[in-house]
């Protein structure tokens, strides 16, 4: 969903290196279109430095409430613009403490009276107040989610299937359940077109024409030979990578040319069509037509270690391929309907339902490596209460990289064209194809590391020209490379690397972990779960590979849809959300950056490009929790209804004062529009008045992978929309 809450046209989603142009509206009244924005001074509370990952808020005996709350307002405590200290949780209908308000509905700073639009205004300036004016102040509360447990016997929900979608850089999925199918279990789609066998997953794979049409999908596609004039597409899923949408020269070049004319979202689009139209008609063969498909929930998952951006773009592309549809007239939530999990979130509630495998209890803490194809995902969790009603919490950020299984592939293709660099005749693309097909089917998965330095591993030349050069390994038609070599050049890089990840994971936390658990497609490969166990083996009592672990991560998003209620109950935010700012000059701006102060019309000095955070890095969010800020905007006349904030992450661990003390990433430009406010149409009715202020409320609710903007006024929501993603 873009920044304004519609789908915009296939053309309109970001590509690849694309500048970020994102106008999130919020807009309660048809036909609003913002006018030109003047520069906003936006008033908002610090946040003080997170404290240290580790420092946690689980007890031993569960996930106790009230240490939670007490350790979130510590850790977002700071000072509103004037110095004095306001944070509370929402208590009553305005979400204020009786008496809490500016002293006689003003607020002023050494005589003059602050106002959005230029920080201060002279204190005798005639203006139209609003009557329940109030200290801005950050307000936490915690409100019912989407789903707040289990539906009672006839409720609406119940019998609702949820469909979840693994789409993978090498294989995707789907799986589908609802309580009233197959016992409420999870059910996968096992017959795919291009075999009478059953898969449960497919190659994300397409084979284009020549003019641009796909001939082609998954199986069939991945088994066609070569033909003249048709390309096959796949690894497409990688071009959402945060480094390549950042900069398309950052793509790693050993990735497959997208054909001339399409992007990389177009393939996406193209992919999730063809799967979802084929997954209807087999959900609707399997079950009968009493599956309601047009009100499904929607479960599309994401690596970890996706931005907003690449989160977004998905987002986009799945609307596009309709895998949710408006199925009534006046359906205005139906974009609601697509849910986006991220991988490891998804396998976790899969691994920690599987207590009798690695012996889990309550409190105690579990790390999932969910190795795929193209990316290695990592969370750690805590489970939280009883398994009978299964609820668990992150410990520390999710991390990730690009160091998934295709990452053999594509160094064993670099091993074979340099041992067969003076024999053309077998580095054509179908001899290199070839090549790859026999190392990923046969020895990718099943090579066991030093215990194999001594064999030879032999793969069959697709071109039967030039078969013999004992001297590079080409022996009667066949290559045989040595398992040392192998070992070397092709799986130690990328195990070293998943390896590298695990350690640096396991290192933000300083509470034991209990199991760590390996699922995915890679998670098969023997030599990867060798070296785990040696790496680890002397600090993590269970070393383990589910069942279903290949499919951990689809499985587990179906029975996160089918729970209806939120199973990980909380998350850490993986970086800082925060806002440009201005605010009166202090001691230490003069000191450090005069050249950022100003005087505004009223005479006060301005500290221009301070940093205000919304949500600091490492903050330990529950789901469904809202962070409300409030806010003053001055308008001059009642066509200034506009308001506009522009929101920025960043990836840094330490707070930054000034905007110039490190890297920050510019996400979206939120316009709200305050016109359908009571306390606005009031004041700009109001007869000779020269500019009126408006006190309303912004707010952040976090999910796992969405943040959504909302407006309120009087702590009643006046409007939200989607406008950023957790990666």
């Amino acid at each position: 969903m873009s920044c304004c809450g519609e789908p915009r046209g296939k053309d309109d989603v970001p590509t690849n290196g694309a500048a970020r142009q994102v106008a999130g509206t919020i807009s309660t009244q048809p036909g609003f279109q913002p006018g030109l924005e003047k520069p906003l001074t936006f008033h908002q509370p610090s946040l003080s430095q997170p404290p240290p990952v580790h420092a946690n808020t689980f007890a031993t005996n569960g996930f106790q409430e009230a240490q939670f709350q007490q350790h979130l307002l510590q850790q977002q405590s700071g000072l509103n613009d004037f110095g004095a200290l306001q944070m509370q949780q929402n208590t009553g209908p305005g979400g204020l403490p009786p008496g809490a308000g500016f002293a006689n509905g003003m607020q002023t700073y050494n005589g003059s009276t602050f106002n959005v639009t230029n920080g201060f205004s002279a204190a005798n300036q005639p203006l139209v107040r609003p009557g329940s004016s109030h200290s801005p102040g950050l307000s936490l509360s915690t409100l019912p989610t989407q789903y707040t447990g289990t539906p009672n016997k006839g409720a609406p929900d119940e019998g609702k299937m949820s469909i979840s979608i693994d789409f993978g850089t090498t294989f995707s999925g789907v799986a589908y359940g609802s309580s009233r199918i197959a016992g409420g279990n999870v059910q996968q789609i096992l017959n795919w077109p291009g075999s009478f066998e059953t898969f449960r997953k497919i190659p994300t794979c397409l084979l284009y024409d020549e003019y641009g049409r796909v001939m082609a999908w998954g199986l069939e596609a991945k088994n066609s030979g070569p033909v003249a004039g048709t390309t096959l597409c796949e690894w497409f899923k990688l071009f959402l990578e945060p480094s390549a949408l950042r900069d398309e020269s950052s793509i790693d070049p050993r990735l497959p040319t997208i054909p001339p004319g399409k992007k990389a979202i177009d393939l996406i689009i193209d992919f999730l069509s063809c799967l979802w139209e084929y997954a209807k008609e087999q959900i609707t063969r399997d079950i009968g037509a009493v599956a309601d498909l047009n009100t499904a929930d929607v479960w599309l998952t994401v690596p970890a270690a996706w931005d907003a951006k690449g989160c977004e773009i998905m987002r986009e592309a799945a609307i596009t391929a309709g895998l949710v549809a408006s199925s009534r007239a006046g359906d205005t939530t139906w974009r609601d309907r697509l849910r986006i999990i991220t991988e490891p979130e998804a396998a976790a509630v899969h691994c920690a339902q599987l207590n009798d495998l690695h012996h889990l209890k309550p409190s105690q803490n579990f790390i999932v490596c969910d190795a795929g194809g193209g990316t290695v995902d990592l969370a750690i969790y805590k489970i939280i209460g009883q398994m009978a009603n299964l609820e668990i919490a992150e410990m520390c950020a999710r991390s990730g990289a690009n160091c998934g299984s295709l990452f053999l592939d594509l160094r064993f293709r670099e091993l074979v064209k340099t041992l067969l660099m003076d024999h053309p005749a077998h580095l054509d693309a179908p001899s290199l194809a070839y090549f790859m097909h026999s190392f990923s089917e046969t020895e990718k998965l099943s090579y066991r590391g030093i215990e194999d330095d001594d064999a030879m591993f032999h793969f069959t030349c697709f071109n039967v020209d030039d078969p013999q050069d004992p001297s590079v390994g080409l022996i009667d038609g066949q290559l045989a490379i040595p398992g040392n070599l192998l070992r070397r050049e092709v799986f130690d890089p990328v195990v070293g690397e998943v390896l590298q990840l695990i350690e640096e994971q396991i290192q933000r936390v300083d509470q034991q972990i209990h199991a760590l658990l390996l699922v995915g497609g890679f998670a098969g490969s023997e030599y990867l779960k060798q070296c785990v166990q040696e790496r680890f083996g002397n600090r993590i009592r269970v070393i383990a590979r589910p069942p279903d672990a290949d499919t951990a991560t689809l499985r587990g998003a179906a029975t996160y849809g089918l729970a209806r209620r939120p199973l990980v109950s909380s998350v850490i935010a993986p970086r800082s959300y925060l806002m440009r700012v201005k605010l009166p000059a202090e001691q230490d701006d003069f000191l450090k950056r005069p050249a950022y102060i100003k005087t505004n019309d009223a005479g006060v000095a301005i500290c221009e490009n301070r940093l205000q955070y919304l949500v600091s890095k490492g903050a330990i969010l529950r789901k469904g929790q809202r962070l409300t800020t409030k806010f003053c905007k001055f308008s001059h006349s009642p066509q200034d209804s506009a308001f506009v904030a522009t929101l920025f992450t960043s990836e840094a661990d330490k707070q930054m004062r000034y905007t110039d003390e490190g890297e920050t990433s510019e996400l979206c430009k939120w316009t709200v529009d305050l016109s359908s406010l009571p306390t606005f149409r009031q004041n700009a009715s109001t007869p000779g008045t020269t500019g009126f202020y408006t006190e309303f409320e912004l707010g952040l609710e976090i999910d796992s992978v969405e943040v959504r903007g909302i407006l309120l006024y009087n702590s009643q929501e006046w409007g939200r929309v989607t406008f950023d993603f957790f990666a």
